[in-house]
């Protein structure tokens, strides 16, 4: 693998135990980063652990509790006080019709994908400026830039905090501490089959129907590895990536049609 310069560094990644924190925190990991990872479901989280130790024998911290309460930052934070890396990940919000969320319903979403993440920047980013060096990727969504129908709740939520880093990740450039992030189209994790399950229900047909059609309509024919938003994410937090500031990448095989992201 290339050495991406940052052997020996430290890295809280939120919702690790599967999905794209996994596969974030694997290949930080093969690059030689120690982790500190999240999740709320303690048995699945350990199995992750276990395996990137046997893996890639960095030091793995396993750390279960919900990172969108304060509790549970504050647990990650002990376990990793002054983190060089931080790949901020939280689940989305649930699929449905606006017409039946509640204010509670916004109020969770706003919280789990907007003020979580800046609450752990805010906790972390003068750290990383002060031993100047930090990268910092925030793990939205595709629909940042090309909002889906039944996913409104996710598309305002993070749409927030993308106008937030947008302005900080400026601020704090010149101290060698960058912050990304990084927009996921059509992964094939646990958050997409349930969205695909519930169109399926929606349009009563089947799920494999639904994944048939939705990677014959991407450019790529196919829909996303969860490996490969993992060295993504790895290639944004290299030594030599500090000139990339305030980026929105997209990572959806093509499928948002524009001449300029």
């Amino acid at each position: 693998m290339l050495d991406l310069g940052i052997k020996g560094k430290k890295a809280i990644v939120c919702a690790a135990s599967k999905g794209l924190g996994r596969a974030c925190a694997m290949q930080l990991a093969k690059a030689g980063v120690d982790v500190v990872i999240t999740a709320r479901t303690a048995e699945t989280l350990e199995e992750t652990a276990a395996e990137i130790r046997r893996e890639t024998g960095v030091t793995v911290i396993a750390i279960a509790g919900d990172i969108t309460t304060e509790a549970g930052r504050q647990a990650a934070l002990a376990a990793c006080p002054e983190p060089d890396i931080l790949i901020n990940n939280a689940g989305g919000p649930p699929a449905g019709d606006f017409r039946e969320w509640s204010v509670e319903d916004w109020q969770k979403a706003v919280n789990a994908n907007m003020l979580t993440p800046i609450m752990l920047i805010k906790a972390t980013v003068d750290g990383m400026a002060r031993r100047k060096f930090g990268r910092i990727v925030n793990i939205t969504s595709s629909s940042v830039k090309s909002p889906i129908a039944i996913l409104g709740m996710s598309n305002g939520a993070r749409a927030g905090l993308t106008g937030f880093v947008a302005g900080l990740a400026r601020q704090v450039a010149r101290h060698n501490v960058t912050i990304n992030n990084l927009l996921p189209g059509p992964f094939l994790t646990d958050r997409l089959r349930s969205n695909m399950q519930f169109e399926a229900r929606r349009d009563n047909t089947s799920f494999d129907e639904i994944l048939a059609k939705r990677s014959a309509a991407n450019p790529a024919g196919r829909v996303g590895d969860p490996a490969e938003f993992g060295f993504a994410c790895a290639f944004l937090c290299a030594a030599s990536a500090g000139f990339i500031v305030g980026q929105n990448l997209l990572l959806d095989g093509g499928a948002f049609n524009s001449t300029m992201g």
